[in-house]
């Protein structure tokens, strides 16, 4: 029997809650499919800081190499500053484990509401690649003369061929199994240094594409075709900055972030890759079952996909999918269902 050791990190506010269905339809996947998953959970996030002062410790770090996936709900609270959980945790699990492409489905399904007005989910169904390890948010930068009105902030943008270069070729590699559509998505006319690296490399890449169509566009255009035309986009690969904030807009075009999941991949598996739902923990509606699990559920069924479970990932994808058009809202109080009983509705189409 196929075996996957799977790392939990529950985290904090509706994180351990959604999670909890994750693993319920994740055992109902593994009867039906035949597969045994050893599940580890970890004790990270804001309230381990709050109780221990540790963010990430070395020992946890290593211990998490060891599996070959880690699946996320949601780090964060109130008590600790902005920054802290962030950079110590979810940027230095990807920074270590060179979780270099930041996977998000932008997918409109039926019975969604959109804010979009005439979107259907025809014209709505692209994969975003976004370079994961580099650009703004590797830290490069400081501070001089803090607190004082001569104060001076430096955040520099790190890009390297090396970088650029492997999230196209896995953006070209996932294209050829889709649309065989490519967009690259940048700001060349303004960022003429960084830009230019990532225009030339993907030039030189889609010479060894040519049964792949390649377009460009500046960002901010982007953020105009994902409102108005968004069926002109299948694949796009953009940088660490630029994919954060495209792929957000590309959560409220499908429905919000209760649907949105995401994965940070490390393609050649040499670490484990980590699966998180875009949202956040939510303190405000923690604990009374008004947090939406599909993201979490779709994140999984993203985990194992990427662990070779192709068939397993459908059914749990396919069973969070049906539910949608049963609730009333995608999140908050008014959802028709509670968070228990979507998981329990979800593991039960799982079964089949």
């Amino acid at each position: 029997m196929r075996t996957h050791g799977l790392a939990v990190i529950g985290g904090d506010g509706v994180g351990p809650e959604v999670t909890k269905q994750s693993l319920l339809a994740l055992g109902a996947a593994s009867d039906r499919f035949g597969f045994t998953t050893e599940i580890t959970e970890f004790d990270l996030g804001g309230e381990r800081y709050l109780r221990t002062g540790d963010v990430l410790p070395d020992d946890d770090l290593v211990a998490l190499a060891d599996y070959d996936a880690i699946l996320l709900g949601a780090v964060g609270t109130p008590e600790v500053a902005p920054g802290v959980l962030e950079r110590g945790l979810l940027l230095r699990i990807r920074f270590e484990f060179d979780q270099y492409i930041n996977l998000r489905p932008v997918k409109l399904h039926p019975g969604v509401p959109t804010p979009i007005a005439g979107l259907t989910p025809e014209r709505c169904d692209m994969m975003i690649v976004r370079e994961n390890t580099e650009g703004m948010y590797v830290g490069a930068g400081g501070i001089l003369r803090r607190g004082t009105p001569q104060e001076v902030a430096v955040q520099e943008s790190v890009n390297t061929r090396v970088g650029a270069e492997r999230a196209l070729r896995f953006s070209f590699e996932l294209a050829r199994k889709r649309d065989r559509r490519l967009t690259l998505c940048h700001k060349t006319n303004v960022l003429n240094y960084a830009g230019d690296l990532w225009q030339r490399a993907t030039d030189e890449v889609a010479a060894e594409y040519v049964d792949v169509t390649v377009d460009y566009i500046h960002v901010d255009a982007a953020c105009l075709y994902l409102v108005d035309s968004p069926e002109r986009f299948d694949v796009m690969v953009t940088d660490n900055l630029f994919g954060d904030i495209v792929t957000d807009l590309g959560a409220a075009i499908q429905g919000g972030l209760g649907l949105a999941a995401s994965g940070n991949l490390d393609p050649e598996r040499r670490r484990p890759s980590m699966f998180e739902p875009v949202h956040g923990s939510a303190p405000d509606i923690a604990g009374n079952g008004w947090a939406n699990p599909v993201a979490s559920v779709l994140s999984l069924g993203m985990c194992l996909d990427h662990l070779g479970e192709t068939e397993a990932a459908r059914a749990i994808t396919d069973a969070a999918v049906s539910v949608l058009p049963e609730l009333t809202t995608m999140g908050g109080p008014d959802m028709g269902m509670s968070t228990d009983q979507i998981g329990d509705l979800i593991a039960s189409r799982v079964v089949g």
